[in-house]
Formats: structure tokens, sequence, C-alpha cells
């Protein structure tokens, strides 16, 4: 296709002076270039954005939760009155979005540099002569958008707590289904000593089970109006400032701070930062399953389907892109914790570089952990565990792994720092020799001499030293509904 050079002028609202950008146009048909960010992608955002995060903070949306805040502004400035009921009535009437020309609201942004007073314009058009003065009566512009991002905070913080109770389910019914799968557990990649496949997903349950409390103790602090003003003294507003207040608040089913958070944004910064950690146990669950899904591992399978392409060259693939796209994920969670920092540190009373660093933050975390929480219940639905391949493993490195028992049983009569010492010399040559530690164990007199007869064979066997495992999987799966009775 042939195509041509093209100069775009740009106006940014902040410069003085039109920018040219070359692009590249075809000449059958103009692309409009609306889609730049990978979450927008029409072909490769789906690994990064579900359809709820998207709804919550798509651009329409957005400007229609400024306008929902500015009539409860209105109705509850009308409670108190500060302004007429009828004009606040009309106002709230008004401040729909489908009634307003966006093309040029976008285009008042773009030619004043201000990011509300266009929208406010279209909503003062709406108006009568004499309701339209009480638009936005007394408060400033960041007030406005500060209690949107409040609520679509809250509608973030709704989604995760709907989506983290499904994968709880799934994962407990998962641990519910292997409570008798032994396995090897690994410390530093290395087989250590046996365990359960139940436990180990217990182990996952009760780290999410903290996340879905943090979830709920940050709801407390973190949803809350903004009101107070272009300095946070509330002048404009007059005697009844603290009743209107309150009253927003109920209105928007949001708290009412004690002073304004103008330039204190530790609030933002926890929802991030809190978004940020539930992603990434999120990926260590994922990476766990990668690397329990490797061919020489074998004990658990990830979902396939007739329709999915591993490679593009070996035919035989099957890659496990779902959990390594939640790593992914979590990482760049992990980059918009450190914009929301950076938006603690303003100066004075207002300072609005930390909302523009927030704007991106806050979308982006919220896209990155809803979609990390979708890939991994997608996961974990469709996870085949191979018990078989799992008790095979454990009784390969039996030898090994059953270790620690002989000492403790060894320990009974020579004490645990003496019985230590024999078993890690025999273990020891046995790697460096390529010889079986189970029977040079059983040959070693040092350990006859310690044991019972018949003690050894019983001390090899994984499956008697799986210590109190039941139980800590029955302790985490009866945490995981205790909220809801």
């Amino acid at each position: 296709m042939e195509s041509q050079s093209l100069e775009v002028v740009a106006h940014s609202s902040r410069t003085a002076r039109p920018v040219k950008i070359k692009a590249v146009r075809a000449k059958e048909k103009d692309c409009l270039h609306e889609h730049s960010h990978i979450v927008d992608s029409k072909i490769h955002g789906g690994g990064y954005a579900g359809p709820i995060s998207r709804k919550i903070f798509c651009s329409h949306c957005r400007l229609q939760r400024w306008l929902d805040v500015e009539a409860a502004l209105a109705m509850a400035q009308a409670d108190v009155n500060i302004i007429p009921r009828q004009a606040a009535l009309e106002i709230e009437r008004a401040a729909k979005l489908s009634g307003m020309n966006q093309e040029q609201i976008a285009a008042g942004v773009a030619t004043t540099g201000h990011s509300l007073m266009p929208l406010l314009s279209a909503l003062q058009k709406n108006c009568s002569a004499s309701a339209r003065e009480y638009v936005h009566y007394g408060a400033t512009t960041q007030d406005i958008q500060d209690t949107a991002q409040s609520l679509e905070m809250r509608d973030v913080l709704d989604a995760m707590d709907h989506s983290l109770d499904i994968l709880l389910q799934k994962l407990t019914a998962l641990s519910n289904a292997h409570r008798n799968s032994l396995m090897v557990a690994r410390t530093h990649s290395i087989p250590a000593l046996p365990t359960t496949f139940a436990l180990k997903v217990a182990g996952w349950i009760d780290e999410l089970l903290r996340h879905r409390e943090r979830l709920g103790e940050a709801r407390k602090r973190v949803l809350v109006v903004q009101l107070f003003g272009g300095v946070g003294t509330m002048a404009a507003f007059g005697p009844e400032a603290m009743n209107l207040l309150d009253g927003f608040a109920r209105r928007l089913s949001l708290q009412a701070p004690l002073a304004g958070w103008h330039v204190a944004r530790d609030r933002v910064a926890e929802f991030v930062s809190t978004l940020a950690m539930v992603t990434a146990s999120l990926a260590r669950v994922a990476d766990e399953i990668r690397t329990l899904n490797r061919w020489e591992i074998g004990e658990v399978e990830v979902g396939w389907t007739a329709e999915q392409i591993g490679s593009s060259t070996m035919p035989h693939k099957r890659n496990p892109e779902g959990c390594e796209q939640v790593v992914v994920l979590a990482r760049l969670a992990k980059a918009q914790v450190m914009l929301a920092l950076d938006a603690m540190i303003l100066e004075h009373e207002r300072d609005y570089r930390g909302t523009r660093l927030e704007w991106c933050a806050v979308a982006d975390v919220s896209h990155y952990a809803l979609m990390a929480l979708s890939l991994v219940t997608e996961t974990i639905s469709g996870l085949t565990v191979n018990d078989k391949r799992m008790e095979c493993n454990a009784h390969a490195f039996g030898d090994a792994i059953c270790t620690e028992a002989v000492v403790f049983e060894m320990a009974r009569k020579l004490g645990k720092s003496s019985a230590y010492k024999i078993i890690y010399e025999v273990s020891q040559a046995c790697q460096r020799d390529r010889v079986s530690i189970r029977t040079a164990i059983e040959s070693d007199p040092r350990v006859i001499a310690a044991m019972e007869e018949g003690a050894l064979a019983r001390l090899f066997e994984p499956r008697t030293h799986l210590g109190m495992s039941e139980q800590i999987v029955d302790n985490v799966l009866a945490r995981v509904n205790s909220r809801h009775k």
C-alpha cells in the first residue's frame, strides 16, 4: 500500500505555539491514530485491561462522573440554603453529557488549557440564566475531580472485592480437592521436604485473605470527598460549610474528611500501593504455576484449547502465557506505585502536578490489578493437577527429603546437633559421589546404633512427614467465608 508523508499540527494546552509532527497516512484510508496506548489497543489491549476497568475509566464516563459530582454539590448546597432549590434541580437535570457537544468540550480544553472549565461552560449552557450562576458554586476544580476519583476508586474496590471472592472460592475448592496430594516442597528451587498441594494452595489463599482485609481497611481512609475550596478554608461556602461537607458526602455515599487533601495525597498512594501488592501476590501464584507446569516437573498443566497457538515455528508448544502476563502486569503495577509516591511530594496548598500523575497511576494500576485477577481466576479454572506426577516426584527425591526426619529420630539419643552432623556428612558425601543417600544412611553404623529396629523404613516414607499440613489447611479454609457469616 502506497503512503504519503503528512505534517500534522498538534496544539498543546500549555505551549504557546503549535508543534509540527510528521505522520504517515495511507492514501486509501486515513488512520485516526486513536489507540496509541497498549491498554486501548483493539488487538492487544485484552491482556492489559478488561471491560470492568474500561467502563470505570473511559473518557465519556469520567466526564459524566464529574457532572454527577457537580449535581450532587448543587443539591447539597440547596439542602443547606446556600443556593436556591430550583437552581439545584435545574443543574441536576442539565448535568447529562449526552446533551453536550463533546467535540466542543475537547476543543475547549485544548484552547483554554483547563481540564474542567469547558465542561462547566457546557453545563451552564444547558441551564437557565439564573441557574447557571450557581454552577460550581464555591468549589475548585480539584474538589470536583478528586471527589470523582474517589468514586472511581470505590468502583474499582467493589470490582476487586467481587473478583477476589470468586478467586478465593475457586482456590478453596482446589485445595479441598487435593488434600492428599503428596508433593515435594522446594526451597531455593531445590527439593526440601514433603508437603501437600493443598497446603501450597492454602498459602496462596492466606495471602489473598490479608489483601481482602487491606482492601476493606483502605475503604475507610481512601473513599472521601474533597470540598475545601481554593486553599482549604471553605471560605466561599459561608457558615454552612461543614454541614455542606457532610451533606455532600452523604449524597455520594463517601466519607467526609477532617481537612482538605489537595496536596495530602497519601490516600491515593495507599490505593495504588494496595492494588500493586495484590497484583504482586497474584504474580507469585501465577509464576509458581508456570514453574510447576514445566515438562521436567509436570505437576500441573495449564488449560489449553484447540484454537491456541504456542509458537509460530514449534508446533508442540503450549506456553503458559496467561501466567507470564500476570507477572508482566505486576511489574507494570509496581511502576505505578512510584508515580503515586512522587505525587505525594507537593508544594503549599495546591499543586496540580500530583493530580496529573494520579490520573495515570490510578487508572493503570486498576486496569492491571483487575486483569491479573481475571487471568489468575481463568488459570485456576482450567488447571489440571497431576497428582500421580507429584507423588512420583516426591518418592523420586524421597531419600533426600526425608533426611530431616532421620535427624530428629536420631536426636532422641544423640541430640540434634550431633545427629545433624552425622546425616550432613553422609548426605553431602553421597551427592558428591553420586550414590544413594538412603543406602548410605541405612549402612552407617552410627545411624544404626541410634535407631530402633524398623525405624528407618518408616522414616523414608514421605507421607509420614506432613506434620500439621491438614490442620493448617483447615484453619485457612475456615477463614475464607468468615466475612460473610
